[in-house]
């Protein structure tokens, strides 16, 4: 259905204030019958507070929304998912210790003629879900033992659940695998032949314009511009995203390369990890070796699960309990770190992949979470200084360029993308001379990512040596100065990125026959 328009979905002059801060300022979107319309804006630009109020998680805003013509005023999510709405987050919002298919049905769980919950059911639809999302999962298996990756494409799953008309997508992508992002554009390609509209919002350019028809951006809550998606440049809608032309994203073309001197900083040899509990469907370290030399960017490539997660959890004493065997040696000198404090007393740091969980104290405040492994270092006589807190967060926020109301602000209260820049502030406050990198511009914006490639340069210039892992492979290759591939727990292969293209990380990382497949279905969508 859809009104005189060809409107499914029609948002006229909508806004929404948090006090005196405007995060959605008169916006008018709408989505028609079998359409993607991707919305794009940095973080903070105010995108998930627009789709909150469509998903009916914010009310008291201003503006009118219609329904296939008809106006609605929603003031919870059961009001939108009535209406046909719901809405896949880009922080995952599952229960960890349930299993994949209670997740999918909390809250609406089927019951039997007794009225008892009728669990085979329950089991039976979510696995035609999975199936739905090209997932092979157990949807008896609980949440907690699955990856990132997998976790995303359960709320995926969740979301089809709803049977919704509308359907809206906040970085779908983001921890999946090129496999599973074809899988989901697979789907997706499905929902609009049945005439679905999907809201779309992703920082990757390059996905959106294969699958969006338009694209509308947001900055300071406000529409700067709509672009045919699939004419839309990259180019294009980063200026209209950060209001300035937007060209330096790499270490290479921002010349803030720095030559490695020469002495190895970290050195892994024969790294072999035995966890008493084995995750299904993750790969622990098995015999890898690799160095990381001062002033050096290395990134550890492979599909999810190929186990670069548990190599930096490893290096840096945490991940499920067991016990590991080989040598791992820190500017000559043989390490076993025990835990984040005794890693951060070696001079490690390790930003984790999901910030919300492993990351950042969400209920407490940008200051707690930004001086929280420094307190040591800032106390006297047992007293924390309250001005050196203060001083030290006011310099690492305007030094990343972290948009905030205050720092006595719940951190929790920050855009994606400020969020992660307070995670990556916080480490570099412990001046390390390794920094584990996990994902680290997951769900952030262009313009963040650009601040975050500049600052990595400007770390290893200053002889700090990095180990990022990365499901992007251009981020790899533009922001590393080796790539190091994963398959299985080994490293199968080591690439230098000045002569590596993207093809050739994912051929390294799937196999070259798997590769060669993947990238036949990929020409052929």
């Amino acid at each position: 259905m859809e009104d005189e328009h060809g409107a499914l979905v029609d948002m006229v002059g909508v806004g929404k204030s948090y006090g005196g801060v405007q995060a959605v300022r008169g916006v008018d979107f709408t989505v028609r019958t079998g359409e993607v319309h991707a919305l794009l804006g940095e973080n903070g630009a105010g995108k998930s507070t627009l789709m909150k109020v469509l998903s009916g998680e914010v009310s008291g805003y201003r503006g009118d929304i219609r329904i296939a013509g008809t106006p609605v005023r929603f003031t919870s999510p059961a009001d939108a998912q009535r209406a046909g709405i719901a809405m896949i987050h880009q922080e995952l919002d599952l229960v960890p210790a349930l299993s994949i298919a209670e997740n999918v049905f909390l809250g609406r769980e089927p019951k039997t003629r007794l009225g008892t919950v009728d669990r085979r059911r329950m089991v039976r639809e979510t696995q035609r879900l999975l199936t739905r999302t090209g997932v092979e999962l157990d949807a008896r298996r609980p949440v907690e033992l699955l990856r990132t990756g997998e976790q995303q494409l359960v709320t995926i799953a969740k979301a089809l659940s709803f049977d919704a008309r509308i359907l809206i997508m906040d970085e779908p992508t983001s921890a999946l695998s090129s496999h599973e992002v074809e899988q989901l554009f697979g789907v997706i390609a499905e929902l609009r032949r049945s005439g679905a509209g999907i809201v779309y919002i992703s920082h990757r350019m390059e996905e959106i314009g294969r699958v969006a028809d338009r694209a509308t951006v947001l900055r300071n809550g406000s529409v700067v511009a709509e672009f045919d998606a699939r004419a839309m440049t990259a180019a294009q809608a980063s200026e209209a995203m950060v209001g300035r032309p937007l060209n330096l994203m790499f270490r290479a073309e921002s010349g803030t390369t720095a030559e490695p001197d020469g002495e190895d900083l970290l050195r892994v040899e024969d790294l072999v990890v035995r966890l008493r509990r084995p995750r299904p469907g993750r790969r622990d370290p098995a015999g890898l070796s690799l160095r990381v030399r001062k002033g050096e960017i290395v990134g550890l490539a492979g599909l999810l699960g190929a186990g670069r997660t548990e190599l930096l959890e490893t290096l840096y004493g945490v991940g499920s309990k067991g016990s590991w065997s080989g040598r791992v040696l820190l500017n000559g000198k043989p390490i076993r770190p025990r835990g984040p404090r005794h890693a951060l007393r070696l001079g490690i740091a390790f930003v984790p992949e999901d910030r919300r969980i492993a990351g950042l104290a969400l209920e407490h405040s940008v200051l707690a979470n930004t001086v929280l492994s420094i307190v040591d270092r800032i106390a006297r006589l047992g007293a924390v200084s309250r001005a050196a807190e203060r001083r030290a967060t006011r310099e690492t926020t305007e030094r990343l360029g972290v948009k905030l109301a205050s720092i006595t602000s719940p951190v929790g209260s920050l855009s994606g993308g400020n969020q992660q820049k307070i995670v990556l502030g916080r480490n570099l406050l412990t001046e390390p001379s390794l920094l584990l990198l996990d994902e680290p511009t997951r769900g952030v914006d262009v313009g963040a990512k650009a601040e975050i490639y500049r600052l990595l340069g400007e770390i290893a210039g200053r002889g700090v040596g990095v180990l990022l892992a990365s499901s992007e492979p251009a981020e790899l290759i533009g922001v590393c100065d080796r790539v190091i591939v994963l398959r299985d727990g080994k490293n199968v292969r080591e690439l230098s990125t000045g002569e590596v293209g993207e093809a050739d990380l994912l051929a390294a990382s799937m196999g070259e026959a798997a590769a060669l497949e993947e990238l036949a279905v990929g020409e052929a969508s």
